[in-house]
């Protein structure tokens, strides 16, 4: 399997890379055909969501985001799902209030919390996979940076009590 494209690690299956389908799991013990471009479960309404979104825009081709299952109990972290999708944006695909040059969201979100019938959700992703539906544009990629803090720990430094943040700030320690 190439790793073209979903910089973000997690709990998910790669497929075929040209779908135009994610399949989202809530609480469902059900395997997707290999026709859809990725499914995993979301658990979380704040990482698993940002870690979904970075990875779903790095593929172009992907164009629906199912979300199938029963929902998450105390996080209902598809319905948040869906709520980023509903309120987020505007109706230019636009996310409000945001202020960068290209902040558009392409892709569909089909509401399926709730359905734990396989039939039903294959059904779905069945005439998804039909529609044949163009990718969106080039793949972006989305880059996480790691933390890294270098320390001076040599007491006799002058320095010593300076860190020096991943994106070269200084502070001292302690502040």
């Amino acid at each position: 399997m190439t790793k073209k494209y979903y910089p973000w690690g997690g709990e998910f299956t790669e497929c075929n890379p040209k779908s135009s389908i994610a399949v989202v799991l809530l609480n469902i013990d059900y395997t997707p055909t290999s026709e859809v471009a990725i499914y995993g479960p979301l658990k979380t309404e704040n990482i698993g969501i940002e870690k979904i979104v970075a990875n779903i825009i790095s593929n172009p081709n992907i164009r629906y985001i199912l979300i199938c299952g029963e929902e998450i109990r105390g996080h209902r972290s598809g319905e948040s799902l869906i709520a980023l999708n509903k309120y987020g944006i505007n109706s230019k695909n636009k996310i409000k209030n945001a202020p960068g040059a290209i902040p558009y969201i392409e892709k569909d979100i089909v509401d399926l919390i709730g359905i734990k019938d396989i039939k039903k959700i294959e059904n779905k992703i069945n005439s998804l996979i039909k529609d044949k539906i163009k990718p969106f544009g080039k793949p972006y990629i989305a880059i996480r940076i790691k933390s890294k803090i270098k320390t001076i720990d040599d007491k006799r430094a002058l320095h010593s009590k300076i860190i020096i943040n991943y994106m070269g700030k200084v502070k001292k320690r302690g502040s």
